[in-house]
């Protein structure tokens, strides 16, 4: 009997997350603008004008943005991803997982002038666990998605679920 209410729940959960998001078009260049005025040293801007909260919300919107598909008109295939990650502190980050063998030489990410790490992976339907590698060394999972409850190895990682029709 729970069963089945457990079954019924999940499939609208399911119906609800495939729906598709509008995100607006200039949200990018918003983001990016904000980043870069945020990009000075601590040292030059008063403590009450630190915008540390806008790279949290930037970072949430770069969750939203993890968990849809592009849309056909932006030139990356619909089964393609984008991951994201704000480290402006940051050197070299890659991204790792189990979809492509936790090798960081196999999708390294690319920076933004303002500390914004990305990358695009194709990836079939499926459920996946990922992490991010800062340096060569630190290991961060994602701060925009579920962390991998069943992890193996003792490092965080984060999980991500890419559905199977639209």
């Amino acid at each position: 009997m729970f069963e089945h209410a457990e079954d019924e729940i999940m499939e609208r959960v399911i119906r609800q997350l495939r729906k598709p998001v509008a995100i607006d078009e200039g949200l990018d260049a918003r983001v990016m603008r904000a980043i870069a005025a945020d990009a000075r040293p601590a040292r030059q801007r008063p403590a009450l004008v630190r915008r540390w909260p806008l790279l949290a919300a930037a970072a949430a919107v770069a969750g939203l943005v993890i968990a849809q598909p592009w849309s056909q008109g932006s030139g990356v295939r619909s089964d393609s991803y984008q991951f994201v990650l704000v480290a402006p502190q940051a050197a070299s980050v890659a991204l790792v997982g189990d979809f492509n063998d936790w090798d960081p030489a196999r999708s390294p990410m690319r920076a933004t002038h303002s500390g914004l790490w990305a990358t695009i992976v194709p990836l079939a339907p499926g459920r996946y666990h990922y992490a991010f590698l800062v340096n060569g060394i630190e290991w961060r999972p994602d701060p925009a998605a579920p962390a991998a409850l069943d992890d193996d190895f003792g490092s965080p990682s984060s999980v991500v679920t890419v559905g199977g029709g639209s």
